[in-house]
């Protein structure tokens, strides 16, 4: 058995003292964290979600590509599902938009405007006739405007991005809005362009706009 140096009984004698304390401070923080709640319902709401089963792959099919310009696809809309609406919601606007089309400004392919809370996604071709969309939703203006090739001024139009470009990017947009009509609300008409719509959308609404969500699917040819 070693000697007892003088300090190190010292130190010994110190820690026997202070762990009863330290086992008392462990416990009582422990008894604490037990004591704390579930967190409540409000801090767990679940995200607001917007997803396709017609672009899950992340790409169009040929079905859901432009007929015209030089593309032959079906020129059919692809269906969108989502859940999870925040809180409030009274309607919402859907916007989809080419950021990568080379004319400074992007392209505007597919708008829907006042689409009802209860809706829970639109269907595949929905955008293809005005009787698709739930009441009373109405489509809007996009950049087919009066080229015949979408078949209404107010319908999809699909991807056709120019021959040999990289891929582009075709960027869903969902916008929940505690708003019944975004027409009367943003004092723009009806038959205001896409841009137009997306700029009341983003900023004129201001905390009308409870929430927004993309989805991002590419095409090239």
């Amino acid at each position: 058995m070693l000697p007892q140096v003088p300090a190190l009984q010292q130190t010994m004698t110190d820690c026997r003292r202070a762990a009863p304390a330290a086992h008392r401070l462990l416990v009582g923080l422990l008894m604490a964290a037990c004591q704390v709640g579930p967190v409540p319902a409000a801090a767990q709401a679940a995200p607001f979600l917007l997803s396709s089963p017609d672009l899950a792959m992340g790409t169009f099919d040929n079905k859901f590509v432009l007929n015209g310009f030089g593309c032959s696809g079906g020129n059919v809309s692809p269906a969108l599902e989502w859940r999870n609406l925040p809180k409030g919601t009274r309607s919402l606007a859907l916007l989809m938009h080419d950021p990568d089309a080379p004319t400074g400004s992007g392209f505007w392919h597919w708008a829907v405007y006042n689409i009802p809370p209860s809706a829970t996604g639109l269907a595949q071709g929905a955008g293809n006739t005005r009787g698709g969309l739930p009441a009373p939703a109405v489509g809007g203006m996009t950049d087919f405007h009066d080229t015949g090739v979408a078949q209404g001024n107010t319908n999809y139009g699909g991807p056709c991005p120019p021959v040999a470009d990289r891929p582009h990017r075709y960027v869903f947009t969902l916008y929940a809005l505690s708003v019944d009509d975004l027409h009367k609300s943003g004092g723009i008409p009806v038959t205001g362009t896409a841009a137009l719509h997306a700029l009341v959308l983003n900023k004129a609404l201001g905390d009308k706009l409870l929430q927004k969500v993309s989805l991002t699917a590419t095409y090239r040819r």
